[in-house]
């Protein structure tokens, strides 16, 4: 069923793109074969008889400062019954998300062939949101309970605009964002080098996961990211004209680079409509329009300076 599912996932890329079908059939073949490892699931079964083996299967997912018995009050907290419980209604069937993930895997192996393929653990986390993925270079752990649907009720406390991607399709989405960290040399000191740096790391999605839309690598819905296109022209121009990209200051970040409802322009009528991030998003665009206009490969690019990236870009907001 897998491999049917993965056939279908090259056809479907073969038909929206056809410039880059070869190329994406090319990269299936790798066949990486990821296997994911249903940790949650076997937490959820635990008793005192099989807790020893799983800490021997699992030694890193078990702190020593806890006694056994604190393990098993866990596994059998009514609270957490309930959350594995609201887990397995999502992540029961797992196979169009290993699916993904697999295809995530061939790319990144293709575009960087000492990538080792790690092994995937599912989990839960409390919803430790801040925390949904996290990777080594032999593991990858996701935490699954964030990912039941935005509207989910263990999310009630938590804000609008943090949970609208709390869904089962930005799994893969938020492994890719995290294996760009890995791979992206660069320290940010100014405005510009912060959008270069996001800029790097959703063109880096654009190429390990190409099955997903603009908007989902974005993190964005499909209006936002069409309020970003059509408005790209008055974006960059209020930045110019401020003066903004050399900034050293970190108020432009929280204003227009880290998570937010919307970005802050300080006018009426746009902040309200606007999505937050936008300085993410022009990053990305800068960051196309130099790959667009130079033989550089994602490896280089990743490593390569912001300013260079910036000044040899002949970047053009669309109009």
């Amino acid at each position: 069923m897998k491999h049917l599912l993965t056939s279908l996932l090259i056809i479907l890329l073969a038909v929206s793109c056809r410039k880059t079908s070869d190329l994406e059939i090319e990269i299936a073949k790798i066949n990486t074969d990821a296997q994911i490892e249903r940790f949650d699931v076997l937490f959820s079964k635990v008793t005192a008889e099989n807790l020893r083996a799983l800490k021997q299967d699992y030694p890193f997912m078990f702190s020593n400062a806890y006694e056994d018995s604190f393990w098993l009050d866990k596994a059998s907290d009514s609270l957490q019954r309930k959350l594995f419980k609201e887990v397995y209604k999502t992540f029961g069937d797992f196979s169009d998300t290993e699916v993904e993930i697999e295809s995530l895997f061939n790319h990144l192996k293709y575009y960087f062939p000492e990538f080792h393929v790690p092994r995937v653990i599912t989990t839960t986390s409390d919803v430790d949101y801040r925390n949904r993925v996290i990777v080594t270079d032999t593991i990858a752990v996701v935490a699954l309970d964030n990912y039941l649907g935005s509207e989910h009720e263990f999310y009630q406390s938590i804000p609008a605009y943090l949970k609208a991607n709390f869904e089962k399709k930005q799994v893969v989405v938020d492994l890719a964002g995290v294996y760009a960290e890995r791979y992206i040399y660069q320290k940010n000191k100014t405005f510009l080098d912060a959008m270069i740096y996001f800029g790097k790391q959703l063109y880096f999605k654009d190429l390990v996961i190409p099955f997903k839309s603009e908007a989902e690598r974005m993190g964005y819905t499909k209006s936002q990211l069409e309020w970003a296109e059509l408005n790209e022209s008055y974006i960059w121009r209020y930045f110019i004209e401020r003066e903004m990209l050399y900034r050293t200051n970190k108020e432009l970040e929280s204003r227009f680079i880290i998570d937010a409802p919307f970005s802050k322009f300080y006018l009426e009528g746009i902040d309200s409509e606007s999505p937050g991030r936008l300085g993410q998003y022009m990053g990305w665009q800068i960051v196309r329009a130099y790959m667009e206009h130079n033989q550089v490969s994602l490896k280089d690019m990743l490593k390569t300076n912001p300013e260079e990236i910036f000044n040899n870009s002949k970047f053009k907001p669309r109009k």
